[in-house]
């Protein structure tokens, strides 16, 4: 895997405070593209092939991550935090996390976890809600942390601790959901041969996914896609339960083929699976209890074919999920695969396929 992956996850960037991500996708869609456009709330991607007749395709990862942000600064230099995107609190208890200053930086702290001894007495749960943590920054008072440089409304991210898993095959890390997509839109851009492209090709990230699929809202109508592919991590149930639709770990790419709020078209569902079986790319299906950017494209305008090529990932919305180098492969592959069949007369027939 590209260098972009690691990079990506390692950056801070909550719904609404992406900017260093979108920095890094800045310069390197820079490198890759004809040219760059940015919407008015900040997602960013790269075209090529801007000559072209065909349709208009476009790829996107998102860029914020799950995380928080500085709700209130107690007397004794403890930080209250407000949950950005869906976590379940339990997984935050005793993590590292770091609040992101104005100049970048990084001050570290923990979540403070009551130990046994103040338990005892079974009347006070260990948590239940983000308004039971204390974020502990190691400041002495409310000046104190006040001169460490925190402020409201700064975000706040769980500590990274990216590895290789000992077999060498997965990696393990915070922000998989969505940084691997975003990544992927400049892993396309850097491999694909425009020579075979018939369409128009942007590709890049949306902003604010993780709370209400915003930036996906406002990029679709500046760009105005005939098709649109979402990328994005989808949590695997392997670990807990065996399902033919939940999604297992080094099983290909996910065909998301039903979400709350995208039921995927089935011309689109046609083209996937025949594209797949065709360059013998592994893929599983997917029922999904959550929803991706393609969503919200969809209603974008008169309507918009759109599918979501899902990169199975486990523990996500959490400090650190897992992925398999080969499900990145697959999804690498099949994106390259489908990109080389689409034109006009793709488009018409998968329409037709309805």
């Amino acid at each position: 895997m590209k260098n972009y992956y690691k990079d990506l996850v390692n950056l801070p960037g909550i719904a609404g405070q992406e900017k260093y991500v979108r920095n890094y996708m800045r310069n390197h869609l820079e490198k890759l593209s004809e040219e760059v456009v940015e919407d008015n709330l900040g997602s960013i991607f790269g075209g090529v092939n801007l000559k072209s007749n065909g349709p208009t395709v476009m790829i996107a990862g998102h860029m914020d991550e799950v995380g928080a942000m500085v709700k209130e600064i107690t007397k004794n230099g403890l930080i209250k935090l407000l949950p950005i995107g869906s976590i379940n609190p339990v997984v935050a208890i005793s993590q590292h996390m770091n609040v992101v200053i104005d100049d970048g930086t990084f001050v570290p702290g923990v979540i403070g976890a009551k130990p046994p001894h103040l338990l005892r007495d079974n009347k006070t749960a260990q948590v239940s809600s983000f308004d039971d943590f204390y974020l502990d920054i190691a400041a002495d008072d409310y000046n104190h942390a006040k001169e460490l440089g925190i402020k409201i409304g700064q975000q706040v991210v769980f500590e990274n601790v990216y590895k290789e898993s000992k077999d060498g095959k997965k990696i393990f890390s915070k922000a998989w959901d969505n940084r691997f997509g975003s990544a992927m839109s400049l892993d396309i851009l850097e491999s694909i041969n425009k020579d075979e492209l018939k369409c128009k090709l942007y590709a890049g990230a949306n902003v604010q996914e993780e709370v209400g699929l915003r930036g996906a809202t406002t990029s679709s109508y500046m760009l105005k896609p005939d098709l649109f592919i979402a990328v994005d991590c989808s949590p695997c149930t392997d670990t807990f339960e065996q399902s033919e639709v939940g999604g297992n770990l080094g099983e290909g790419f996910m065909v998301r083929f039903y979400d709350p709020r995208a039921l995927l078209h089935q011309g689109m569902k046609k083209f996937i699976e025949e594209t797949a079986v065709k360059n013998n790319i592994k893929f599983q299906y997917y029922n999904s209890l959550g929803g991706t950017d393609a969503a919200a494209v969809q209603l974008s305008r008169q309507g918009v074919l759109v599918c979501t090529i899902g990169m199975p990932s486990r523990y996500i919305h959490s400090t650190t999920s897992m992925i398999h180098k080969d499900d990145y492969e697959a999804v690498k592959s099949q994106i390259l695969a489908m990109l080389k069949e689409i034109d006009w007369d793709k488009i018409k027939e998968i329409k037709q396929n309805v």
